[in-house]
Formats: C-alpha cells, sequence, structure tokens
C-alpha cells in the first residue's frame, strides 16, 4: 500500500517535538487523528515534506493529544519511487532532528503462532529479523545493544489502551516474537514453518529497520499489531473478505489505542532505552 499522489509542502524548519506514531496498515483507511473521536486532538500542520540527506521526507502531520505535540506518517512512509530502506531513513532522519523521545508505532500482521487468530490484538516483545534492509542506518556513529529492543514503559502503555478498547471477548497479548520480512507477498508456507520453529508467533514486514533506528537516535520504541490474517500454511487459509474487513473495520479501534497511549506517556520515566547505543569501536 502506497502513498500517491499527495500535494505536499517542503519546509525547511523542523519543530521540535518529543513524539511521533509511526502509521502502519491497521490506520491507513483513517485520516489520522481526524477521524477518531478525541476532543483534546487538534492538528496544527499537514502534508510537511522535509528535506534530508536521503531525499525529500514523507509527509508528515504535526497534531496535539493530551498537550503532547506529535508527528505522525502514514504507511511507515513507504510511497511509490522510494524503497523502504531509504523511506525509514528519511523518516527517522527528521525524528532525530525533531528531537522524538517517545515513538509509538502499529501493523496488520499474520499469525504464525496456532493460538492466535484474526483480530487478535498483540505488543510485539521481540523480533527475528529476515529482512534484506539491515545496512539501514544514519551513519552508523553507534553500536547498539537489542537487549532490551522494546521499551518497556510504552508496551505497558500500548497493553493497557487496547484492553480498554478491545471488543467484547477481544483477546490482548502483552508479549510476542515479531518475524520480519520484506514483503510485499506473503511468506510461503515453508517460510512460516521455519519462522514458527524458531519462535515466531507473528509475521510482518515493518518492525525492522524501524526499532534499529529508533535505537540508533536514541528514542524509546514501542508498537502494537492486530493479527489480519493467519500466515499460509497455519490453521487455514486466509480469505480475502475477511482481510479487507479487518482492515477497514479495525482501523478506528487501533487508531484509539495508540492515541490512548499517547495520553499515558511522558519524557520524563526512566526505562533505560537510550543507554543502550554506545561509542562505536570502528573509528578511523
Amino acid at each position: 500500500m502506497l502513498l500517491k499522489g499527495v500535494d505536499c509542502v517542503t519546509y525547511s524548519e523542523i519543530p521540535r517535538v518529543d513524539y511521533a506514531i509511526i502509521g502502519g496498515s491497521s490506520t491507513f483507511s483513517l485520516n489520522f487523528p481526524q477521524d477518531l473521536d478525541f476532543p483534546d486532538v487538534m492538528v496544527i500542520a499537514e502534508k510537511l515534506v522535509f528535506p534530508t540527506p536521503y531525499g525529500e521526507s514523507p509527509p508528515l502531520k504535526l497534531f496535539i493529544v493530551g498537550g503532547k505535540k506529535v508527528l505522525t506518517v502514514k504507511m511507515h512512509g513507504w510511497r511509490q519511487g522510494v524503497s523502504r530502506g531509504r523511506a525509514s531513513q528519511q523518516l527517522f532522519w527528521v525524528l532525530q532532528k525533531a528531537g522524538v523521545k517517545k515513538i509509538l508505532a502499529e501493523g496488520g500482521v499474520g499469525a504464525i503462532n496456532h493460538l492466535l487468530k484474526p483480530r487478535d490484538i498483540l505488543i510485539p516483545s521481540d523480533y527475528l529479523d529476515f529482512s534484506m534492509r539491515k545496512d539501514v542506518s544514519l551513519g552508523g556513529e553507534f553500536l547498539l545493544s537489542m537487549r532490551q529492543p522494546v521499551c518497556p514503559i510504552l508496551c505497558n502503555a500500548l497493553f493497557q489502551a487496547a484492553e480498554k478498547n478491545a471488543p467484547e471477548g477481544g483477546r490482548v497479548f502483552d508479549r510476542g516474537i515479531y518475524a520480519v520480512t520484506d514483503g510485499r507477498h506473503f511468506e510461503s508456507p515453508a517460510e512460516v514453518a521455519m519462522l514458527g520453529r524458531l519462535g515466531a508467533d507473528i509475521v510482518g514486514q515493518s518492525m525492522c529497520p524501524e526499532v534499529y533506528l529508533a535505537r540508533e537516535i536514541g528514542a524509546c520504541y514501542g508498537r502494537v499489531d492486530i493479527v489480519t490474517n493467519y500466515a499460509e500454511g497455519v490453521n487455514r487459509d486466509w480469505e480475502h473478505s475477511e482481510l479487507a474487513d479487518i482492515f477497514y473495520q479495525e482501523a478506528h479501534r487501533m487508531g484509539s489505542i495508540l492515541l490512548e497511549a499517547m495520553r499515558h506517556i511522558n519524557t520524563e520515566e526512566e526505562c533505560g532505552c537510550a543507554k543502550l547505543r554506545y561509542p562505536t569501536l570502528l573509528k578511523e
């Protein structure tokens, strides 16, 4: 899913912002955050594009929720004519210059764990990276430790918000391993079986390199994902109609989870994420 035909304005001055939300497939059908019934949300500016060393950034939106200024982007910044890795570099360069310290992200994923089912919501706690975008960085100035891949404080806020917004009988899981592949195709049954044997619960395409780039800029990263389908070879074949129904019908729920979690986080909470980057040992 790509952004097409967006009329944008290029700005040279990046606003100072502490928070960011990276939209994914589960809010793609929304005009986020305006479509949500949150009285304390105010959009300040839309279609903001900034020059970066990696090309023009994807269009961003600046809004306020709960008194916090937030930058947000649609569909991870992916768009036609730009590789996904390059789009991530553009986006995170802007977030770094803005001074962003807390990042929430979302997406739709396939269930590898046979106990999961469509519409389950999961807060990933770790990942397996099988993407081909591992060289994506913003300069390689740091040695990055991934012993705490996601921020426990952000993940707890997302879990609490997900439980509050879950439908009656809906299931929310506070941990799980996210396997990252490139797409844009779905994985083969053999690939899914391999990922399952390695311990993956879900499979998607966006957690990496975002989790690395967040660590590189010294920001906390947490994400919430909704199961949109069974991965190939798991339980039963997925149906396009069910995928589309979740895609459109659950978007408001996922957007509400992000805004609710954003209301309950702050930059003062000590989680240790920013301390998990060290000076590189490979200096000339």
